[in-house]
């Protein structure tokens, strides 16, 4: 008789068998980024059910948008920057007796009434305490102190932004404000309340710019809140905030046009003083006409969630792609405003240009863009590129300006060469600030728009107050100004491609897209996504690193096309793919 066998053993084996055969855990794998905006992205969503769904903005709104676009970005790109230090050196040396050289550094002959306008400029007029101050340092140090003033009071903006109803009192008081400081620059002949002015306006204007930029996170959520079916709510939203985005720093180009035109033209008279205050009343004026867009503004919607107005403002902290978008602005504004004004000051000074061309290269600067931008949009559209892409694509544009100036530092530039220049530089100032405003209201949950819209103002003026005070520190070190603009672009690049910020990934954090549409959109390897390439950014700096110590003329022409080498490629290899052209129809 055969025996009974154990049917105890057998199991045990079978066990013993799947232990040996199951895979060794590697302790060392980190979380996938993916994984974690998807995560974070579905509590964003919890909580966005409770926040009332944001309607289509009305044709009211979109033009009061435009129209205080149109009637306020002169203000850090005009009005404080060239305005208020022409006003200055009225008040502090009227009669100043200074000596122009007949000649400048560079050998060029000048005329004595526009080279003393420009010592006046540059020369320590203004003693405190015995220190002394340019009217540029006086106006960058005055800058600073609005921009330092405002910090205090900006999480009970943000706060009141995202809850109630009285966005368009923020939005009304604050402009009134700058514009009623903006009447009062000529009425005292006095020096000491110039940092006043400044710092009212710089403040103010903060306050606007943070209420402006929230109305368009609200006008982006409202366009893509009915997006059902087959429509592929991120793609719609990426397409509706740059048109957006774009058109409105167009316009706001155009009023910055204005302003400088007009000063050029006031500046030509006997009573400069006058002439002057008289340009910045009707710079007080176009801002009391975007007083407008607070009857037209958006109220934010009712939410069951609140928060305290600390833990509000400082909720960005939990959404990395933000604080990368943040990084990007400051660096981008830095740079672009330190290119600008050591460039003027440069092309006044020691090249001594015609005021009528220094006319001529101001209206290039500014109402270029009004052909340039719109001209991007259909373009971005083609090649499916999204804020981060565009963003790169301003600091490769801006980082080759800078190389050029930093290269050509010793030279005697040609008329022609400021010209190409002027349009290569504004149209990436243009790319970068309207870019640079989708990409962090992408990254902002429902809810939370004016807090992200408050760090994206205050931000955005800091980078600029920054960039004047280096681009006007030391007179006749204009190379010196642009390595440092050059240096600050490389480090907006790295922060990009080595911070891994994305686009796609900021909407899928905030709640804007769930995790499977994210998986719908066709990946787009530009160069927001480089590093995760074959060797990725390491190889894209390693190579242009290696190929600047050969000739630094080509280093800007490097920085580009390495970075296209390394990123773009990629994004061939996807436009080549058989369902492109069959997806770029369904948008």
């Amino acid at each position: 008789m055969s025996e009974t066998p154990n049917i105890h053993e057998v199991p045990e084996k079978s066990a013993r068998r799947e232990e040996e055969d199951a895979p060794t855990p590697n302790i060392r794998e980190k979380p996938d980024r993916r994984e974690e905006d998807a995560r974070t992205g579905l509590e964003r969503l919890e909580n966005n059910m409770h926040a009332k769904l944001q309607n289509p903005p009305r044709e009211l709104g979109l033009v009061g948008w435009f129209v205080y676009g149109l009637c306020s970005y002169f203000v850090h790109t005009v009005l404080i920057p060239i305005l208020f230090p022409l006003l200055i050196i009225q008040r502090v040396a009227p009669t100043c007796d200074l000596q122009p050289p007949a000649y400048t550094s560079r050998g060029v002959g000048c005329s004595p009434g526009e080279m003393t306008l420009y010592q006046r400029l540059i020369n320590l007029s203004i003693k405190v305490d015995g220190a002394k101050f340019s009217p540029l340092h006086w106006t960058a140090i005055s800058w600073a102190v609005g921009i330092l003033l405002t910090g205090p009071i900006l999480p009970n903006v943000a706060y009141y932004l995202d809850h109630g109803e009285y966005q368009h009192i923020i939005l009304g008081g604050a402009t009134a404000i700058a514009a009623f400081s903006c009447l009062l620059t000529g009425f005292f002949k006095t020096t000491w309340l110039f940092p006043f002015y400044i710092a009212i306006i710089a403040g103010a204007s903060i306050i606007g710019a943070a209420t402006h930029s929230r109305n368009l996170g609200l006008m982006i959520r409202g366009l893509t809140a009915h997006v059902t079916g087959k429509q592929r709510r991120f793609l719609r939203r990426r397409a509706a905030a740059s048109w957006l985005s774009l058109f409105c720093s167009t316009a706001g180009s155009i009023g910055a046009a204005i302003i400088a035109a007009f000063t050029y033209h006031m500046l030509r008279r006997s009573d400069k003083l006058t002439s002057l205050w008289v340009v910045s009343i009707f710079s007080g004026l176009m801002l009391c006409i975007g007083i407008c867009h607070a009857f037209s503004n958006l109220p934010a919607p009712s939410s069951a969630i609140s928060s305290a107005k600390c833990a509000h403002i400082f909720a960005i902290a939990r959404y990395p792609h933000a604080i990368g978008s943040l990084i990007a602005v400051l660096l981008s504004s830095f740079s672009s405003m330190c290119i600008f004004t050591s460039g003027i000051l440069y092309i006044i000074g020691d090249l001594h240009i015609q005021p009528v061309f220094l006319l001529a290269l101001w209206i290039t600067y500014f109402l270029f863009p009004m052909f340039s931008l719109p001209m991007l949009h259909p373009v971005q559209r083609i090649i499916r590129a999204d804020a981060v892409s565009m963003q790169l694509l301003g600091f490769f544009m801006s980082a080759f300006t800078s190389g050029l100036g930093f290269y050509y530092k010793d030279d005697k530039w040609k008329r022609v060469h400021m010209i190409l220049v002027v349009l290569l530089q504004s149209t990436a100032v243009g790319v970068l600030h309207a870019f640079g405003r989708v990409l962090l209201l992408d990254c902002s949950p429902a809810g939370k728009e004016g807090a992200f819209s408050v760090w994206l103002a205050w931000v955005r003026a800091a980078g600029t107050c920054a960039g004047f005070a280096v681009g006007s520190a030391a007179d006749g070190n204009v190379g010196r100004k642009f390595g440092v603009a050059f240096s600050a672009i490389f480090v907006g690049v790295v922060v990009l491609i080595f911070g891994n910020v994305s686009n796609l990934g900021g909407v899928v954090a905030a709640g804007h897209v769930k995790e499977e549409e994210r998986e719908e959109v066709p990946t787009v390897y530009g160069l927001e996504s480089v590093g995760q390439g074959v060797n990725g950014a390491r190889y894209f700096l390693f190579k242009y690193l290696k190929s600047s110590n050969k000739n630094t003329f080509f280093i800007p022409f490097r920085f580009v096309l390495v970075a296209a080498q390394s990123g773009l490629g990629q994004n061939m290899n996807y436009r080549m793919h058989k369902g492109y052209w069959s997806d770029l129809q369904k948008i």
